[in-house]
């Protein structure tokens, strides 16, 4: 008989992704070690920082042992997360505007003919050709990240140009909830409603069978009854009010009004909820939430004891003269505002697995623009990674530092891994190759 190859079942992306495993052992092709995957990721994205004021102030190895005032929120959920600074971008004398963020390539150094598209992008469109084909391929939302002639930090399409995010939380709910579910239902019933994944691939686990030995048959046979089993589980129930429900809509944007303006950290707040919405009824795999832009982001946090000001111009630029004091309650606030989204998520079960939290099959990543706000450049990026229980991350009971000289596309390389991406042509810098071109290694489990 003649032995399957693998454009054999290019036509069945189902089939490929369920019957993977045996797909290697038809073709006796060994096994590679697997990480432990993320179902969707969530950036969440803001202006560089003062880097001597964000360092933990007590490490002892990979222990964080004292958190520096702008990170001390997140304490709250340290056994989750995973803080990482010291990696350059591939051009780290590039300030404002410098598209290396989430692309891993700067203003222009890498030559004609080279597309930009930021680690979002690239991962949604990866998705699609494995045929995870959602309503929404990239949900991108912010507030006012156009203001002062600024950019986000989202880059794509055919051209590799700079994209917009949706900054109304109204237009946003729309695009989100408009037509893509009715209202009232749930993730059972939405579940319940979709074709049987193991029927569209029976005639072609049936063709692998007969390329397998005896004990590769019956591996393949209990692999299946397990899928059967957990499609069974999921279409039985999910739990009241925790699976998919389309919100209530936001108000106006003028009803988010300060000083004239539109809110934005009161409409990211609301951002915040769409996308923890989004996810449960996977409306989306990949979600980002942008705080203003590389020029400008106007601050109105009550509560924390700040002025209304621009982060750039006030916070940052401004700052010296108290030890960026102000800066510190805001980084602060950034960090207490991821936690919330950890929170929020932690609240839905997994559409797919109702044992498992939105938390535990979602990877969360806070990236910069640049690495020192106050000096223009990016010598030393920084992320906090996060993902819940037997997530893509390794993590440790008190959190997790690692300080490394790598270049910081390999930190985008580990979202992509984390999303069952291990191709990474048409992806960062073209020069980077071998260990350059791989994850950083001690992040994933």
């Amino acid at each position: 008989m003649r032995r399957l190859s693998r454009r054999d079942f290019a036509g069945s992306v189902g089939a490929g992704l369920l019957l993977s495993p045996f797909i290697n052992m038809a073709m006796r092709r060994p096994a590679q070690a697997a990480v432990k995957q993320s179902k969707r990721v969530l950036l969440f994205c803001t202006m560089g920082t003062k880097p001597s004021l964000w360092t933990p102030t007590g490490i002892s190895g990979e222990t964080i042992n004292t958190w520096s005032a702008m990170t001390q929120p997140l304490s709250a959920v340290k056994a989750n997360v995973v803080l990482v600074e010291g990696m350059p971008s591939g051009n780290p004398n590039d300030g404002h505007g410098a598209s290396d963020s989430l692309t891993g390539q700067g203003f222009g150094y890498y030559g004609q003919g080279v597309i930009k598209i930021s680690v979002d992008q690239f991962i949604a469109k990866k998705l699609v050709a494995a045929g995870i084909n959602r309503p929404i391929g990239s949900l991108l939302l912010g507030a006012n990240t156009s203001d002062n002639g600024g950019i986000s930090q989202f880059y794509g399409g055919a051209s590799g140009g700079n994209l917009p995010t949706i900054g109304s939380p109204l237009s946003a709910f729309n695009t989100v909830f408009g037509g893509a579910l009715p209202a009232g239902v749930s993730a059972a019933a939405l579940l319940a409603r979709r074709k049987s994944i193991l029927d569209c691939v029976t005639a072609e686990a049936n063709t692998l069978k007969g390329t397998l030995g005896a004990n590769e048959k019956s591996k393949l046979d209990a692999h299946l009854d397990s899928i059967r089993q957990l499609e069974n589980k999921l279409n039985a129930a999910a739990p009241a009010g925790n699976g998919c429900m389309k919100p209530n809509a936001p108000g106006a944007d003028s009803t988010m009004q300060y000083m004239s303006a539109l809110d934005a950290c009161a409409a990211n707040t609301v951002h915040q909820s769409i996308i923890a919405s989004a996810f449960p009824c996977d409306i989306t795999r990949v979600a980002s939430l942008e705080y203003g832009n590389d020029q400008k982001f106007m601050v109105n946090a009550p509560g924390t004891g700040l002025p209304y000001d621009d982060q750039h111009g006030g916070f940052i630029h401004s700052g010296a003269s108290t030890n960026f004091a102000n800066l510190v309650k805001f980084e602060a606030y950034l960090a207490t505002q991821f936690v919330n989204i950890i929170n929020l998520l932690k609240g839905f079960s997994d559409p797919e697995d109702s044992s498992k939290t939105l938390f535990d099959t979602t990877l969360l990543v806070w990236a910069r623009d640049m690495g020192d706000a106050d000096q223009h450049n990016q010598q030393s990026m920084r992320f906090v990674l996060a993902s819940g229980n037997g997530g893509y991350l390794k993590v440790a009971a008190g959190g997790r530092y690692i300080k490394s000289t790598e270049r910081h596309e390999r930190i985008l390389l580990n979202i992509c891994e984390a999303m069952g991406i291990t191709s990474y042509a048409g992806f960062g810098d073209p020069g980077l190759t071998g260990t350059g071109k791989t994850p950083l290694g001690n992040i994933a489990a």
